[in-house]
């Protein structure tokens, strides 16, 4: 168990590190690359942002994935004891407010609604997805 556990902490630890020097490569080359040999259209995505995507949604299934083994603690003993509910409740509060500030960001405009949706998908998912695993937390005190 520990030791696995290390040797999966240490790996990914590499692999966002590999990332950022990737990232942080990329948008070098982006910022010399200005003067635009390959224009790229307004429809089309870089490497920048799709690596935003991907981390995006790392993120949210590692975000919630944190809930789980909770909410597994809490059914199997059937107790909350040792349990803080306000490091719940406050990111309950957390959660709520970051969706929400992304929901009413939103465009007026129904033609850019469907892909502001689509960019901010992974954070949409982890903010409200968590609240709702939150909730089950917060039934169980």
């Amino acid at each position: 168990g520990s030791k696995s556990l290390k040797n999966f902490c240490i790996t990914w630890i590499m692999v966002c590190i590999a990332l950022c020097v990737l990232l942080l490569r990329q948008l070098l080359l982006r910022n010399q690359d200005e003067s635009g040999v390959i224009r790229r259209s307004n429809n089309s995505l870089d490497m920048i942002e799709i690596s935003g995507f991907i981390c995006g949604y790392i993120s949210c299934v590692f975000y919630l994935g944190s809930r789980f083994p909770q909410l597994y603690k809490n059914f199997r003993r059937r107790s909350t004891e040792g349990t803080s509910y306000l490091l719940f409740a406050l990111a309950m509060m957390g959660n709520c407010t970051y969706g929400l500030s992304l929901v009413l960001r939103m465009p007026a405009s129904k033609s850019f609604r469907a892909l502001y949706f689509l960019h901010h998908l992974p954070w949409l998912i982890g903010s409200f997805g968590v609240l709702f695993l939150d909730i089950f937390v917060s039934f169980s005190y």
